[in-house]
């Protein structure tokens, strides 16, 4: 997210931005501003628009589909504006890089720096040693720049979950920052040749677009989190810019063709935030409309019609002004509210943590941001680098003691057990071996995409199989530990492991050929499968997946699903956060239980298939429960941990022992 380059006079407050471009032009003409371009309050206006996209995206889900793409708003704004500044500079012979980079910590570091210690701050005293620990390392990261990459290592099928990661948002950030790091030392030294520098930027452009192409193909958290599959949409703005400069006049069209610009401009925005979706593969292709968009509408200049009319009205343009802070504080609240309530949380008080961010924003803006732009001199760069540097080191310290680990603030933990994914595949790799395509499979080739494969047993046949996606996958610790005499191996792909899945085709080869597997168990997330196929097609699909492997002389075992709460096992594990006792269960009607009705009845209808149960285990008198005995069952709403593998495998086996 763009952290709002200087498009403004330091001293207008917002109450005059109902004033025309040019009275607010003439009065930043001050000498130290000599090398900025001119304030467009349209600009703020479609600063505006993004941050309020990206808002309403995390706020209302649902409601605006595309509103992530404000980022990509930001960027070609950001793109824009800050090769603006540099172009400007280079050509009056007045460019230094100790002025340029003093301005970004001058005006990034003072919010960044009061969002970072607040969600420190209410982190030391309201989490658990486990969330302090994840938001200290994102809080290291966000003070070095680096949560991009922070956010694509932790990318994956098991991840937590976003709305848990409070610092999530400055990825964006991370981008921003690294593209001010490298670009103007290349415009610098393409500036020596002036024929030059137009080139590097659409050739630099070109290269960085066709990577976010195939990236968004093949690798979407590759495209979504890492630099050069997204500069290309900043380099979008610093076309703008070189060509205005080179052309030797500020951007703008007249008449008729200035609103047919702007008017493409917007629309291609709103059709972006309609039409894209979570699912889209984003960036890639997709990412051309808010990006394009963002560009005509710049072009089109201040005083195109609906530049001059919407985008620089009062209101859009002081939602503008505090866009940055906005950004940095909407996302903190609501994951906090997301982690304090463990459930999902009511629209009324999502509503209400955007008008906290608000709130705080235009505070923030006042009386923080206002005031340190008011101050010169390097000495207060080097000052808010200081105070980055001391909270990016207490970051790290919280991450390297495991979340402050004794801390009297901590909440107090009621049931034992591990949550979150790490433990439970730490487990894994620490007891059991994983096994690759070509232990399985002549070609490795032919296991095209997502795979997961782990193994009791480091070699020898594969006796009993566990076929299907991280439903099966919780339950492999408890098999194999119940199954001592057998190589239990686990086969995984997203998705249910029906015949027309082409992801399962390679691996229902093998275990249909392979002559050592006698028994097979499957499961699934039932209930996700019904999604994608009807009843009748999923009981279709099922019957043939089960003739296929009994025909071939399989033992087959099909498990009912566990439930799935609306809850997070830290909710059960802890209590005391604001004096709220744990919560360990809810009425069975308001589970996700992922039952499919019928289900033993596919599995009877089928010689030699046998079906088990699994609700019993967590339910009982209409009621489900994520604990027992004093043990939390679950690492997540949905996925056993080890202790809840363990209680489901002895089931499992009990009725494998007795058919």
């Amino acid at each position: 997210m763009t952290e709002g380059i200087e498009n403004r006079p330091p001293h207008v407050a917002p109450a005059a931005t109902s004033a025309t471009a040019s009275e607010l032009t003439r009065s930043a003409q001050l000498p130290h501003q000599s090398n900025h371009p001119k304030y467009r309050p349209d600009v703020d206006g479609l600063r505006a628009i993004a941050v309020l996209s990206v808002v309403g995206f995390h706020a209302a889900p649902g409601r605006i589909p595309g509103g992530f793409t404000g980022v990509d708003i930001f960027f070609v704004i950001s793109g824009f504006l800050i090769s603006s500044i540099i172009l400007k500079a280079l050509e009056s012979e007045r460019f230094s890089f100790a002025e340029f980079y003093g301005r970004r910590i001058k005006r990034l570091f003072p919010a960044l720096l009061v969002v970072l210690t607040t969600c420190v701050t209410v982190g030391y005293f309201l989490l658990t040693d486990d969330e302090l620990k994840e938001l200290s390392k994102h809080i290291a990261a966000g003070a070095g720049f680096v949560s991009n990459f922070a956010l694509w290592s932790e990318s994956g099928y098991f991840d937590q979950a976003v709305e848990f990661k409070p610092l999530l948002h400055l990825w964006s950030l991370g981008i921003e920052e690294q593209f001010y790091i490298l670009w103007p030392l290349l415009l610098w030294l393409a500036w020596k040749r002036k024929s030059a520098y137009l080139g590097l930027i659409l050739l630099f452009g070109l290269c960085s677009f066709v990577v976010n192409v195939h990236q968004a193909s093949v690798d979407s958290a590759a495209a979504y989190y890492l630099p050069f599959s997204r500069f290309w949409e900043l380099l979008l703005g610093a076309v703008v810019a070189a060509i205005a400069l080179r052309s030797g006049r500020s951007t703008g069209t007249q008449g008729s063709i200035s609103l047919c610009v702007s008017t493409a401009g917007l629309v291609l925005i709103a059709v972006g935030l309609v039409l894209i979706d979570s699912s889209s593969a984003f960036p890639g292709w997709w990412a051309l409309l808010p990006t394009m968009g963002t560009a005509l509408l710049i072009w089109a200049g201040p005083s195109a019609w609906l530049n001059r009319v919407v985008l620089s009205n009062r209101v859009l343009v002081w939602f503008g002004l505090i866009s940055f802070p906005l950004y940095l504080w909407h996302w903190p609240l609501l994951s906090f509210l997301r982690i304090f309530e463990g459930a999902e949380v009511a629209q009324w008080k999502r509503a209400s943590a955007v008008l906290g961010a608000i709130v705080l924003a235009g505070l923030t803006y006042e009386f923080i941001e206002k005031s340190t732009r008011r101050r010169r001199g390097l000495k207060v760069a080097l000052t808010l680098a200081g105070l980055m540097g001391i909270v990016g080191v207490g970051g790290a310290s919280g991450y390297l003691t495991e979340g402050f680990r004794g801390r009297v603030s901590a909440p107090h933990e009621v049931n034992s057990g591990d949550i979150g994914h790490l433990a439970f595949f730490s487990y894994i790799e620490e007891h059991y071996f994983a096994c690759t395509p070509k232990d399985i499979a002549q070609n490795a080739s032919d296991w095209n995409g997502y795979l997961r494969c782990f193994q009791s047993k480091d070699g020898g046949v594969h006796d009993v199989v566990l076929l299907g996606d991280s439903h099966a996958e919780h339950l492999f610790p408890g098999l194999a530990a119940q199954l001592p005499d057998s190589n239990v191996v686990f086969y995984g792909k997203e998705g249910p492991p029906f015949v027309d899945n082409k992801s399962y085709s390679r691996i229902l080869e093998v275990v249909l050929t392979d002559k050592d597997v006698k028994t097979v168990l499957i499961t699934a997330k039932w209930r996700e499968a019904l999604r994608a196929y009807t009843e009748d097609t999923w009981k279709k699909q099922l019957g043939s997946l089960l003739m296929s492997l009994t025909s071939s002389g399989k033992r087959v075992f099909l498990i009912e699903d566990i439930p799935g709460f609306s809850f997070i096992p830290s909710r059960c594990k802890y209590e005391g956060r604001f004096g709220v006792a744990n919560l360990c269960s809810e009425p069975d009607q308001l589970i996700d239980a992922h039952y499919v009705q019928d289900f033993d009845v596919v599995a009877n209808s089928t010689h030699n298939v046998v079906a088990i149960a699994t609700r019993d285990l967590f339910c009982r008198r209409g009621v489900c429960y994520m604990a027992k005995d004093g043990v939390v069952l679950y690492r997540d709403d949905n996925h056993l941990n080890v202790a809840g593998s363990d209680l489901v495998a002895k089931a499992i086996v009990a009725q494998m022992r007795v058919r």
